[in-house]
């Protein structure tokens, strides 16, 4: 067996290509803002039901990288969406990403309140970062509480919604995209029940190399 590449530029950019040939072939074709979103989550994934369930609100994306431009940080619910999130890049956009769910204020607050971490963790990000950029990739009852925090006043920079699963995901999707929309606030959500942390981090990098010109690959320094 001959491998057509082996560097991982080359290896990104085939699949990249790869990737917008398909979808050309299904007939899809997206915004110059929202391509490379859609295109980074399949690559992430392999899975092209992404190109139709991912849902933006007008102007999502824009907003991100204007917000991640500005030094806005992202927080997310879990550590391996933290994990995921280019260190590199928002290094070069002089912002950074973090997550609350293992803090132990944040589990002493869930056992006092009988809610989950997920939940705690909103709230614990809404007092320290009102504006941050939210990436929700696993809980949907962190998803409800976003909702429910925007309803209330909370004004997030963007709310990335993916969480993954089978209770709860779906509707919590639906509402809290329903709750951006009504309230001006940028979303991006998977709808359906797809999603999860690799796709939340998959979202943060397309866009976080969108704000720092760092698309490609060349630009993160890879050959």
């Amino acid at each position: 067996m001959t491998l057509q590449h082996h560097l991982p530029a080359d290896i990104e950019r085939t699949s990249l290509a790869i990737i917008t040939e398909e979808l050309n072939q299904m007939g899809l074709i997206f915004p110059e803002d929202t391509a490379p979103v859609v295109k980074r989550v399949i690559h992430t994934t392999a899975d092209f039901d992404y190109a139709r369930n991912l849902h933006f609100t007008p102007g999502a994306v824009a907003a991100g990288i204007a917000a991640l431009r500005s030094g806005t940080p992202i927080v997310t619910d879990t550590t391996m969406a933290l994990a995921g999130i280019s260190k590199p890049g928002l290094a070069k956009l002089g912002t950074t990403a973090l997550c609350y769910v293992a803090d132990p204020e944040v589990a002493a607050a869930a056992k006092q309140q009988g809610t989950t971490r997920a939940v705690a963790a909103v709230h614990k990000a809404a007092a320290a970062y009102p504006g941050a950029i939210l990436a929700v990739g696993n809980a949907p009852t962190a998803l409800l509480t976003i909702a429910d925090q925007i309803e209330a006043g909370l004004r997030p920079a963007l709310v990335i919604g993916v969480p993954v699963g089978f209770v709860n995901v779906v509707e919590s999707k639906e509402r809290l995209f329903a709750v951006c929309q009504e309230c001006g606030v940028p979303a991006i959500v998977a709808m359906g029940r797809k999603g999860g942390s690799t796709v939340a981090a998959a979202i943060c990098n397309a866009l976080v190399y969108s704000a720092a010109e760092m698309l490609d690959p060349r630009a993160r320094g890879w050959k």
